[in-house]
């Protein structure tokens, strides 16, 4: 069981909230439901006045009167910041919120969680800049039930990219990283024995397509948006290709995308951009979307840790595999002392590379390898990628691994043992 405070992991985002409560008039940390969200926010503030949207009451008050009751709610706190649960639901609360912090400048007013971003048109965008800072609360990370620090790979690969710099890795065998991946990172579902762990990871999607998208867009085919959130978890990892999809649920092209785009507000799926030079060449423009947590797309698959015994296919913890490490990487973005964009890449011709890291004039490639062993020819993607599209960029490639050995593979080419993610120290 991972250290934890009062019952609870230890998260590493909190310290980028304690600073947002000194540097932003209103905190917004926005995420999946049941990611710990409310949990860290009264553990970490232990005061405050709170309320939640899941109450009706009070939830009908606020969409009556938005002002008065957000006035009230001021009094009762005495100066500490008012903490409301699940803001999504409200359709009113964004431009009241606006209004007050207007008026007043004082640092930490309110704290808001929410499955998705209240302060999504560009005009309540504009006009809160400098007055929010939304931060993004995703599963647990393999550090944090690990009980290490922050993984700090980017930050590594900018500072130094010398294997002398990396922290010393615990191997982890074959078994107990198939089951870390199956099991996912929602705290309360992945301690559970297997077959309660699926029930309740489907029965998660069952509630966000019934509920938390309707605070986002009503939508007349939930259950179309059920059979696309089943596809996107076959298919994570892969690029997108919206008319097939549509064809695969039932939908038309636009309408998937705008189911899509309401799966990526809540959280449930990520889009990887495609990385381009910038410069006319062979690149494929097309996105690739991963679920948030391998521990759904395993049980909406049907899959467990016996599925990937000896003589199984192997196929699916490929496509598991790439999305574990991606959702680690994207997990660690907001703990790296620089600011990163994740992509992918893949040319005309097939080559590919699974993650390309950008930060400045730097390049961080990533291809994983959902096994022990390594080759000369794992890194043939990462010899085109340089003598092509990154040619005029620093470049340094990784590529991830099942294995327990830093392996060096030519001028800023390295083997890394997926442990990695989780052994930087706290």
């Amino acid at each position: 069981m991972a250290n934890m405070t009062h019952g609870l992991y230890d998260r590493h985002l909190k310290t980028e909230l304690e600073d947002a409560l000194v540097s932003a008039r209103v905190v917004n940390l926005i995420g999946p439901r049941q990611t710990g969200k409310t949990t860290l926010v009264r553990d970490m503030l232990g005061t405050g006045q709170f309320v939640t949207f899941d109450d009706e009451n009070i939830l009908s008050a606020i969409e009556a009167d938005p002002q008065g009751q957000l006035q009230s709610l001021i009094t009762s706190a005495k100066g500490e910041p008012i903490i409301i649960d699940e803001v999504q639901r409200s359709k009113k609360i964004a431009l009241t919120l606006k209004r007050i912090v207007d008026e007043n400048r004082r640092m930490g007013q309110f704290v808001l969680t929410g499955s998705s971003n209240i302060f999504v048109s560009m005009e309540i965008m504009d006009s809160l800049a400098g007055r929010v800072q939304t931060i993004k609360m995703l599963p647990l990370s393999a550090a944090e039930i690990n009980e290490s620090g922050p993984c700090q790979l980017l930050d590594w690969a900018k500072a130094s990219g010398e294997p002398g710099s990396l922290p010393n890795c615990q191997p982890i065998a074959r078994d107990e990283l198939i089951d870390r991946i199956i099991r996912g990172g929602y705290p309360e579902i992945r301690p559970l024995p297997e077959r309660s762990r699926q029930r309740r990871y489907r029965e998660y999607i069952d509630t966000i397509v019934d509920r938390d998208v309707a605070d986002v867009m009503k939508i007349r085919r939930t259950d179309a948006m059920r059979r696309l959130v089943d596809q996107r978890a076959i298919r994570t990892g892969s690029e997108l290709n919206l008319v097939e999809l549509g064809e695969k649920v039932g939908l038309k092209r636009h309408t998937a995308a705008d189911y899509l785009d309401i799966l990526e507000r809540l959280s449930l799926v990520a889009r990887l951009p495609a990385w381009s030079s910038g410069e006319t060449g062979r690149d494929v423009r097309h996105p690739k979307s991963h679920i948030i947590d391998t521990g759904i797309a395993a049980a909406l698959r049907g899959l467990t840790a016996s599925d990937f015994g000896l003589g199984k296919d192997q196929a699916p913890l490929g496509s598991l595999f790439e999305t574990y490490v991606y959702t680690e990487l994207l997990k660690s973005l907001p703990l790296q002392h620089d600011e990163w964009r994740l992509f992918h890449w893949r040319d005309r011709g097939g080559k590919e590379v699974d993650i390309v890291a950008e930060n400045g004039n730097m390049l961080v490639g990533f291809e994983m390898k959902a096994s022990s062993t390594i080759s000369s020819s794992d890194f043939k993607n990462f010899h085109a990628f340089k003598a092509g599209p990154a040619k005029k960029w620093d470049f340094l490639g990784l590529v991830i691994y099942m294995g327990d050995q830093v392996l060096v593979f030519g001028d800023k080419l390295f083997a890394l043992p997926v442990s990695m993610l989780s052994s930087f120290p706290r």
